[in-house]
C-alpha cells in the first residue's frame, strides 16, 4: 500500500496545477466583504500579530517580581520507647531544668524556709559549694578487685582487707547522737550529680546509678570531694515489667546462673564503692530464693547492703543497715525538712538514725541547709558506713 501511494505522489510532483486549483481573486474579495468573515479575519490577524510580538521581545511578564520557595515537610519524628535506664533516672520531673551546664555548676539556690527543732527561722541566699574536703583514697585500691566478665569485681584481699573497710569514709564518733543521709539516683543527670557532690557535706553518702555513662569518673569525683559512695542495684518491683528498672534488673526467683550474670554485670560497672543499695525491689526482697544467695555473694565480697527500709528484716551481707525513712517522698522543701527533723529526733532517741533521698534539687538544697546547723544542735553528721552493723546485725531501727 505504502509503495503505491509513494508512486502516485511521484507522478504528480512535477505536474502543473490543474484548472481547479487556480486562485479566484474576485471571489475571495467578495467573501472578505461579508461582515462575519471580516470580523473573524481581523481577530485572527490580531492574535497572529501578538504571537509574533511575544516571539520577538519575550514574555511580557518577565519584568514582574516573582518568588519561589521550596517547601519541605519535616520527616515525622519516630518516638523511641523509654529505656530502662531512663526509667531508672531521677530527673523525670525536670527538677534540674534551671541548673547550668556541667563545668559551670553552682549548687541549687533560692529561698528555703527552715524550721529547726525548738525554733523557726528563714534562711535565704544561694546554696554555695562546700569547701573541698580531704579526698578519699583513689580507686581501685590494690588487692580489692579481680577481673570479671564485664569489669573488675570487688573481693576480699588476701590480707583480710575488705572493700567495705577500704572504701568507707573514716569516722570517729564523739559520743553525740549520729545521723547519716544517703542521696542517690546520681550519674544520669550531670548538673544534678555535680550539685550533689559539690554542695553536700562530705559526710553525706552518695549512691550512683549503674547505667550512667562515665560512672567511674563520677565516683572518682565524689571520692575526691570526700564522699563515700554506694552502687545502686535495680531490683524487681511488684509491678515489673510495667515499672521497668532496666535490662539488668535482679529478678525474683531467677535461677542462680542468671542472678550471677546480672549481679556481676552491675558490680563490674565501677570500683570504689563500699557497699550497694536497692533501687525499688519489693518483689526481689520478698523472695527467699533470690535474697539468700544475693546476701551470700555480698558477704563473700566484703560489701555492705544498705536498703531504703524495705529489707529491714533481711540479714546477711558483710554489713547491714536499713534507712529509718525516705526523706523526700513528697518533693517540697517543707515536707523534706519535716522528714529530716523527724530523722534528727530519732537520732536523739536511739543514738543514731539513717535517712535516704534522691538527688532532686529541692532535696539537695534543703539537706544542705539542714546539715549546716546539726553541730550546733548537738548532732554529729556521720557517713552511712558508720551506721552499718557487721555480720548482718541490723543497727539502724
Amino acid at each position: 500500500m505504502f509503495a503505491r501511494r509513494q508512486s502516485a505522489l511521484a507522478n504528480h510532483a512535477g505536474s502543473p496545477p490543474s484548472e481547479g486549483t487556480k486562485l479566484n481573486v474576485r471571489a475571495l474579495l467578495a467573501l472578505l466583504k461579508k461582515p462575519p468573515v471580516a470580523v473573524a479575519v481581523a481577530g485572527l490577524t490580531f492574535l497572529g500579530a501578538a504571537s509574533l510580538l511575544i516571539l520577538a521581545i519575550g514574555d511580557p511578564r518577565a519584568g514582574t517580581p516573582t518568588g519561589r520557595a521550596d517547601v519541605e515537610r519535616p520527616a515525622p519524628v519516630e518516638r523511641q520507647p523509654i529505656s530502662g535506664a531512663e526509667v531508672f533516672g531521677m530527673d523525670t520531673l525536670g527538677a534540674y531544668q534551671d541548673l547550668t551546664a556541667p563545668g559551670d555548676v553552682d549548687a541549687p539556690g533560692g529561698e528555703a524556709v527552715i524550721t529547726l527543732p525548738g525554733s523557726a527561722q528563714v534562711l535565704t541566699g544561694p546554696v554555695v559549694r562546700q569547701a573541698p574536703a580531704a579526698p578519699l583514697a583513689a580507686a581501685p585500691i590494690a588487692g580489692l578487685s579481680q577481673p570479671g566478665p564485664n569489669g573488675p569485681l570487688p573481693v576480699i584481699a588476701t590480707d583480710g582487707r575488705t572493700p567495705f573497710s577500704a572504701y568507707a569514709r573514716p569516722f570517729a564518733p564523739d559520743g553525740r547522737p549520729r545521723v547519716a543521709l544517703i542521696v542517690g539516683g546520681l550519674g544520669l543527670n550531670a548538673p544534678a550529680t555535680r550539685a550533689a557532690i559539690e554542695a553536700l557535706p562530705p559526710e553525706v553518702t552518695l549512691s550512683f546509678v549503674p547505667y550512667a555513662e562515665g560512672l567511674q569518673a563520677w565516683i572518682d569525683l565524689a571520692r575526691a570531694d570526700g564522699h563515700e559512695v554506694l552502687l545502686e542495684l535495680p531490683m524487681e518491683p511488684e509491678d515489673y515489667p510495667q515499672n521497668d528498672t532496666g535490662p539488668y534488673t535482679l529478678l525474683a526467683n531467677s535461677d542462680i546462673d542468671e542472678l550471677d550474670r546480672r549481679l556481676n554485670w552491675l558490680l563490674g560497672r565501677t570500683t570504689g564503692y563500699f557497699g550497694v543499695t536497692n533501687y525499688f525491689g519489693s518483689a526481689f526482697i520478698a523472695s527467699d530464693t533470690s535474697m539468700t544467695p544475693f546476701m551470700q555473694r555480698l558477704r563473700s565480697r566484703g560489701l555492705a547492703f544498705i536498703d531504703d527500709g524495705q529489707a529491714r528484716n533481711r540479714q546477711g551481707a558483710y554489713g547491714r543497715a536499713s534507712a529509718n525513712r525516705v526523706v523526700d517522698e513528697a518533693q517540697d522543701a517543707a515536707s523534706i525538712l519535716a522528714a529530716l527533723n523527724a530523722l534528727e529526733a530519732t537520732a536523739r532517741a536511739n543514738g543514731q538514725a539513717l535517712g535516704s533521698g534522691y538527688g532532686f534539687a529541692v532535696t539537695v538544697a534543703t539537706a544542705v541547709r539542714w546539715t549546716q546547723g546539726l553541730n550546733d544542735r548537738g548532732i554529729q553528721l556521720a557517713p552511712a558506713s558508720a551506721l552499718v552493723a557487721r555480720s548482718g546485725v541490723r543497727r539502724a531501727s
